[in-house]
């Protein structure tokens, strides 16, 4: 048996105009052909779909059948078909985002809140995990996108772990020092400057990020004494607010007020915290693609 669609909508049109030169020209077609495609379609099924007289032209039981049966099925198959293409445009679908605990205090809650809002049918989920669980998450395909700061990874590297990464939003680093500091009185400082500073910073085998800053600060000219070490930067904001040690922390940190921290930009050469989007280029995934195109609006399909 072969049936397709056409003969379906062809039928539906007949049945409903209850003539077939009306359905012909519904449809945009000549007579014959339309009558033909019918005759083929009783012909298939092996059933009489209308009851031709001279007078009168109706549904046959069959028909009637047919004709609830057709019009369920193309209506199911319009909705098929709506569905695939919002899929292939990224508008259904879902989107695991990794991300350093720090990128929420900048610009990402304001993209997300965007994304949610053109694309609502999209569902997303947050997995807060430092750079290193972020890579082999996208390597293992747990997560579709993963955000985190300076370094940036070599693109060698990437390319053979099937990777992209891409800057997104630039920033830079300043200091985070207890109120009553005296250098917390400046508009700007040196690195230099907290030399003889306790540094409190994060976990330096977690991540590449503070690892960098440590290195930051031998090319400014003095080795860090390392006070303490902490997952979270909120850890690190509490214990400068108890006075004791300083923290490099990205600028954006700075929106939140953390009581008896102040945050002070650094005047020469600060230390970047630009932050990056790494995504897996081996699969075409509509979602990523719609949420690239609003990280980077101008440049579709990145």
């Amino acid at each position: 048996m072969s049936i397709d669609l056409k003969q379906l909508k062809y039928f539906l049109a007949v049945a409903e105009e209850k003539s077939f030169s009306r359905a012909a020209e519904r449809l945009h077609i000549s007579q014959p052909p339309l009558s033909q495609q019918i005759m083929k379609l009783e012909s298939e099924l092996g059933v009489k779909l209308f009851a031709r007289t001279t007078r009168t032209f109706e549904l046959t039981v069959a028909g009637k059948a047919l004709m609830n049966e057709a019009a369920d099925l193309l209506a199911r198959m319009r909705m098929t078909i709506d569905t695939i293409r919002q899929i292939d445009r990224g508008e259904v679908g879902r989107l695991r985002v990794g991300i350093v605990g720090s990128a929420m205090w900048g610009p990402i809650p304001s993209l997300l809140e965007e994304f949610q809002t053109k694309f609502p049918r999209v569902t997303w989920t947050l997995h807060e995990m430092g750079p290193t669980l972020q890579y082999e998450a996208l390597r293992a395909k747990q997560v579709d996108v993963g955000f985190w700061r300076e370094p940036r990874l070599d693109d060698d590297v990437l390319k053979s772990d099937n990777l992209r990464q891409e800057l997104c939003f630039r920033e830079d680093v300043c200091v985070a020092i207890n109120e009553h500091h005296p250098l917390a009185k400046q508009e700007a400082i040196e690195l230099i400057d907290i030399a003889q500073e306790p540094m409190l910073t994060l976990a330096l085998d977690k991540s590449s990020f503070p690892r960098y800053l440590m290195q930051c600060c031998v090319q400014a000219g003095f080795q860090p004494t390392i006070a303490q070490e902490a997952t979270e930067p909120q850890t690190l904001l509490a214990m400068v607010g108890a006075g004791l040690g300083v923290a490099l922390m990205p600028e954006t940190t700075s929106r939140i007020g953390w009581p008896g921290v102040v945050f002070v930009p650094i005047r020469t050469n600060p230390p970047s915290a630009n932050l990056y989007i790494t995504y897996t280029t081996q699969d075409d995934a509509p979602v990523v693609r719609a949420f690239l195109n609003i990280l980077n609006p101008s440049q579709p399909g990145v």
